[in-house]
């Protein structure tokens, strides 16, 4: 923790959660701002839905890479300039899709987009860190959560919209304004929350040594899988949006919202939840509880699949269910690899979003489009994820009991 960190932000600390939240919902948002457009971009550029699906692995496999060097990046020179050269990247990048007129190019802008916009969710974490205690971080870290869920739930509707009245390129050059105006806001209201003291050097020797620190530290991992895997389990079905909710229960595009609503509602009360149960509750007990929730619910899921046409008025709550358990044990899970090595907490937040980020690549890329034909097999296969993240917890309980065990203190 930064030991000027008083000085750093004299605003109501819900403030500093808003402009992080608006600054880690960049990436969701370049995702779920399009689907609804799908068709409509294969149709005008002449590509196969396989191809529309590169749009989205590419994204996500950019995220994936560059996470790699955006929290170390922030280790070494700053979180501030790594947020503001990430903006910098990222409206460039969407306004080459606006231009562009072949898959070929959408799917290289979209790379690109996916390169910088980890910036955001990078260095939002490792910035709570930077200035709150323990309990205060989960409690603000659930604030930009719940922020951070508004985002996903108007996307797909303001994405909608301009694809009806002014066609595909129109949501790219939203994406560029929204660019524009988050540098500017972070330009001016972004403080630099890590201390002088702090900064690691910036040579290779020394951040091969801290990848393989953290990379060899099996607990950084098995927390880092069980954060990242789960939320799989609900975000697969964001990627097979189109064929889930077009094909499947026959909604129209502007009817997506109601799939992103009750998800993200999910998302926003699991968050408030964490807050409430910060600094009162062992972290173990919130993640255990997160778990039991995720797996009844899919437990459910699955069967109802099984024995049920699938339709809107059923089908959707389960996934709003099961998002209100990921998020109640995410903002800890979080917690605790920040601190499991203090000294590298933007490395450390750059690997979980690698391991996180490189999942939802391989579940975009290839395990969606072999399920989206199937509701059940979307259901299985969601379970499926949710087992990875439950089974590295278990193994991370029983080898590491401590981990945890102790609420965290206000100071």
């Amino acid at each position: 923790m930064n030991p000027d960190a008083h000085k750093l932000w004299r605003a109501p600390r819900w403030a500093l959660a808003v402009l992080l939240a608006v600054l880690g919902m960049l990436g969701p948002f370049s995702i779920d701002t399009y689907i609804p457009a799908f068709s409509g971009i294969a149709k005008s550029i002449g590509a196969t839905p396989v191809e529309m699906q590169q749009t989205l692995s590419a994204y996500l496999f950019g995220f994936a890479f560059m996470n790699l060097f955006h929290g170390a990046l922030s280790d070494s020179f700053g979180r501030r300039p790594v947020v503001l050269w990430g903006l910098v990247v990222f409206t460039v990048a969407s306004l080459g899709c606006a231009l562009s007129q072949t898959i070929g190019w959408l799917v290289f802008f979209r790379a690109l987009q996916g390169l910088s916009t980890g910036a955001g969710i990078v260095v939002s974490r490792a910035v709570i860190r930077d200035m709150f205690p323990p309990a205060e971080a989960q409690r603000v870290m659930s604030q930009v959560t719940i922020y951070f869920g508004i985002a996903p739930a108007i996307a797909p509707i303001v994405g909608g919209f301009l694809f009806v009245h002014l066609g595909w390129h129109s949501i790219f050059w939203f994406l560029v304004a929204v660019g524009v105006i988050l540098w500017t806001a972070n330009y001016k209201l972004l403080p630099e929350t890590l201390h002088r003291s702090h900064r690691q050097p910036f040579e290779v020797r020394h951040l091969l040594r801290g990848y393989w620190d953290l990379c060899s530290d099996p607990r950084f991992l098995l927390l880092a899988l069980a954060s990242g895997v789960p939320f799989n389990g609900m975000f697969l079905y964001v990627l097979a949006a189109p064929a889930f909710l077009g094909e499947h229960l026959a909604l129209a595009p502007t009817q997506f919202f109601w799939f992103f609503l009750l998800t993200i509602g999910g998302i926003m009360l699991g968050a408030w939840a964490s807050g409430r149960m910060a600094g009162k509750v062992a972290p173990k007990r919130q993640i255990r509880d997160g778990f039991v929730i995720m797996l009844a619910t899919s437990v459910v899921n699955v069967i109802a699949n099984a024995l049920f046409t699938p339709h809107a008025a059923w089908a959707l709550w389960p996934l709003a269910v099961f998002a209100f358990g990921w998020a109640l044990m995410v903002p800890v899970v979080t917690l605790l690899v920040l601190d499991l090595h203090p000294e590298r907490r933007g490395m450390a937040s750059s690997l979980q979003a690698v391991i996180g980020s490189t999942a939802n690549g391989i579940v975009a890329g290839m395990v969606a489009p072999l399920v989206m034909h199937s509701t059940l097999a979307l259901a299985g296969t969601s379970i499926l994820m949710l087992g990875i993240g439950l089974v590295a917890w278990v193994w991370l309980h029983r080898r590491w009991p401590e981990i945890g065990r102790l609420a965290a203190q206000a100071g």
